[in-house]
């Protein structure tokens, strides 16, 4: 965390999957250069949804699979090099040294799917994005982070 900045806290709700999208391009336009994004919530409860939200938002026009067997996928936006992670699969936090987690950081952002398997790993001024299932296309997002991203959820819906 920046040494000038208080932690940020807040829950939105999210109705419907147009929602998870306004959201989406909320974390999209405040993502710069170093940027980690935690996705964190169970099987099903809208990570890589999210995840394409925000990629669709930053201008990627291609497929965005989730990475669950690749690991990582690398998007090239107008504004910035993106890359996806999906730690499902990995069965070590030692493994993350292979996946380039610094270089993405130094070249761009990194969204990241099931975080808690990384042990640590992620920077300490990560963003992060918990989602709970709270209907059949509703969810509740509980995000902790930096202060510089509470502008970017000041007018959200609040739980």
């Amino acid at each position: 965390m920046t040494k000038d900045s208080q932690p940020f806290a807040g829950l939105i709700s999210l109705p419907d999957p147009a929602a998870t999208t306004t959201l989406g391009g909320r974390i999209a336009k405040g993502l710069e250069t170093g940027d980690a994004v935690a996705l964190e919530g169970d099987l099903g409860a809208g990570k890589t949804t999210l995840a394409r939200s925000i990629l669709r938002a930053l201008g990627v026009t291609e497929d965005v699979p989730s990475p669950t067997f690749t690991l990582v996928q690398i998007y090239e936006t107008p504004r910035l090099a993106v890359r996806h992670y999906d730690l499902y699969r990995i069965e070590n936090a030692s493994e993350m040294d292979e996946l380039g987690l610094d270089d993405a950081l130094a070249e761009g952002a990194a969204l990241i799917e099931w975080p808690e398997r990384a042990e640590g790993r992620l920077p300490s001024d990560t963003l992060h994005i918990a989602l709970v299932a709270s209907g059949p296309e509703s969810r509740i997002a509980t995000i902790i982070g930096p202060a510089k991203w509470a502008r970017h959820f000041e007018d959200a819906h609040v739980a």
